[in-house]
């Protein structure tokens, strides 16, 4: 996906008018060390990203007890199917070495759109499709993904250093030598309309940053 960035700052630009009391809210997060991404801003990603193609269609977000409520129509495995999701982020961790992020996945239903017979169409008419446990059936995947590196019940682990793209850039691995030291995130909240980043500082540890933006 390619965001134009006009777009993205026309975008901006309206949703500040419409909520000016947002500078008044960041500036307060701020000094709490924390910053708020308006779930408007992900619909506006969310909208931008079904235009490519086999992307998924018609995305619903909304916030409900710590968890991003996600629901779209995608197809998976050619049954066409609306997927609902509730995804709550309960551990970000990185440094040089690892851009680890635990995600609990719950309340997860798939509809199907229209008749289907496909193998998944049948095991969803069926219901013998255990959801409660996503975890579960991430873990026991014939080809699991690199990135996932922990399945269990209805917590997945990925850790995207596993990504080879990301892993190789060397961007991306100076800005965690950089960061990691002074920086992490202590917890991700929401609220009906934001969800919140938490960040917690070791300022104890700049001479490690230092050294690291210096390349010593």
């Amino acid at each position: 996906m390619r965001l134009d960035p006009r777009a993205a700052a026309k975008a901006a630009l309206g949703y500040l008018q419409r909520n000016p009391d947002e500078f008044v809210n960041a500036a307060v997060n701020a000094a709490k060390l924390r910053f708020g991404i308006p779930v408007a801003a992900l619909r506006w990603l969310a909208d931008q990203a079904s235009n490519a193609p086999k992307a998924p269609q018609d995305i619903e977000l909304a916030t409900s007890n710590e968890s991003l409520r996600v629901s779209a129509a995608i197809d998976a495995m050619g049954t066409p199917i609306r997927a609902h999701a509730s995804i709550r982020i309960d551990e970000i961790r990185f440094s040089a070495s690892e851009l680890r992020v635990g995600v609990r996945l719950s309340d997860i239903k798939l509809v199907l759109l229209g008749e289907s017979d496909t193998p998944l169409a049948l095991l969803i008419k069926s219901g013998a499709l255990d959801l409660s446990r996503p975890g579960n059936l991430f873990k026991y995947l014939p080809k699991r993904p690199a990135m996932i590196v922990e399945a269990e019940g209805d917590r997945v682990v990925l850790d995207f250093m596993r990504v080879p793209g990301v892993a190789k850039s060397g961007a991306i691995k100076k800005a965690l030598d950089v960061v990691s030291p002074v920086l992490g995130i202590k917890a991700i909240e929401t609220d009906s309309s934001h969800i919140y980043v938490a960040l917690e500082a070791t300022p104890w540890r700049l001479s490690e940053s230092i050294q690291a933006l210096l390349g010593t």
